[in-house]
């Protein structure tokens, strides 16, 4: 009777501890993880924290600026396909703020919620987008002010903003409507990280500036100076930009069909110059790679553009190098993005949704279509798998469901694909 009884108390022993360990608080590791504190070292690079710029406009001119509301449903179209980094590029407007007042509210709603922020500040020359004659060497009185306003926003949002970028193509000397010298942006970089240092700006967040791979030495030598180098010591990385879409007409080199490829299938002839727009795009974040290299310097770099128009009907539709339709950019963008995942890069790939305002007085001009999305909500080629996945089920864009283009008929789409030129030599 004494052993059935001490086995009794055993027993309840037991269930005594059990539920003591069933009353104490669990950890929750998903609750942690959705509370952990990133930084701009912890996503850049990381495969998992995919990047994309975006704009959002819908009509035809930024006078109408999309509504928090409107943002939010595009925020979480991004999201439920794991993008999780966005570029933008001013805070002149309301257009910034306004996206960061929409993630600051789905996060609040629903803390799984995970977007981050590579804030742009526009940066001009004197005289910029005036009929005055510019100054390259002179830069606008209103660049003080687009800083401030980006440090501004960068403290009202630390948990979102993890990058600031100073000037968007602001050096490449072929935007002569508003470049500046590196000098000046070199002066806003080190306020920046000056301002880091002094505790008026997080010490974790990234600096850097967003420019053509020429700009940072990558091409002509005009444009290797010693504030360039400044610069790049300067900067926290390299933000560079590629774009072989256009260089399908300005330096078709690698764009067309060479050789024993014509005897090729369409689809294969078109596989392979897609792969060679790819290796070329290498080529020019390569060609900055080995000139910071040659200045002794180690700075990471990552794709702060590159995109593929999905039409033209300028120098890079049927009257012109044929390059663009949704086929095309469908396989640039695939294959950009597992260059950049397995170099460790990030790819701000250009861009989102289409914005009818980028070339407003031509309906049909390329910088309106270089989206991953149509202006009404629908998924271009490249993302009809995800449609198919039920990725973007129950979510809208202006109230619409998303939905393919061509009505997700892949023959129909294939039907306005047009072949590189046939070339004699590569």
């Amino acid at each position: 009777m004494r052993k059935i009884t001490s086995i009794l108390n055993l027993i309840l022993l037991v269930f005594l501890v059990m539920s003591c360990k069933e009353s104490q608080p669990k950890k929750n590791i998903q609750n942690d993880q959705i509370h952990k504190e990133v930084t701009a070292k912890d996503i850049l690079g990381n495969s998992n924290y995919l990047a994309i710029s975006y704009g959002g406009y819908r009509k035809s001119s930024r006078d109408f600026q999309p509504t928090v509301g409107e943002l939010k449903e595009d925020m979480k179209i991004l999201h439920a396909m794991n993008i999780r980094i966005l570029r933008t590029y001013n805070v002149q407007l309301a257009h910034t703020s306004n996206i960061l007042k929409a993630i600051r509210e789905l996060k609040n709603e629903d803390q799984s919620f995970e977007m981050y922020l590579m804030l742009g500040a526009w940066i001009d020359c004197l005289n910029a987008w005036t009929d005055r004659p510019v100054n390259h060497n002179v830069e606008s009185a209103q660049n003080s002010e687009e800083i401030d306003r980006a440090v501004a926003l960068a403290n009202e949002y630390p948990d979102i903003v993890k990058v600031i970028a100073v000037g968007n193509e602001a050096m490449v000397k072929w935007a002569t409507s508003y470049f500046v010298q590196p000098n000046i942006i070199l002066k806003w970089v080190s306020h920046l990280q000056a301002l880091k240092q002094t505790g008026k700006l997080s010490k974790d967040i990234w600096i850097t500036s967003s420019d053509n791979f020429a700009s940072w030495g990558g091409g002509d030598p005009q444009y290797h100076t010693e504030d360039l180098t400044k610069l790049i010591k300067a900067v926290d990385y390299l933000s560079v930009h590629t774009y072989p879409m256009h260089d399908t007409h300005y330096n078709p080199v690698f764009w067309g069909v060479f050789g024993e490829e014509t005897q090729l299938s369409s689809l294969k002839r078109i596989d392979i110059a897609m792969n060679r727009a790819k290796n070329y795009a290498i080529s020019q974040t390569d060609s900055v790679a080995n000139y910071i290299k040659s200045l002794g310097i180690k700075k990471p770099i990552h794709i702060g553009e590159t995109g593929w128009a999905s039409a033209s009907n300028g120098f890079y539709g049927s009257k012109g190098s044929k390059a663009t339709d949704e086929y095309k950019e469908g396989i640039f963008y695939d294959n950009m993005r597992q260059w950049t995942d397995q170099d460790n890069m990030s790819c701000f790939y250009f861009e989102a949704f289409d914005e009818p305002w980028k070339d407003a007085h031509n309906k049909g001009g390329s910088e309106n279509y270089f989206g991953l999305f149509t202006v009404d909500g629908k998924a271009k080629y490249v993302l009809w798998d995800l449609v198919d996945q039920g990725v973007f089920d129950g979510l809208t864009r202006n109230g619409k469901p998303i939905t393919k283009t061509y009505n997700g008929n892949k023959e129909a789409l294939l039907l306005e694909v047009e072949l590189p030129p046939v070339k004699n030599k590569l």
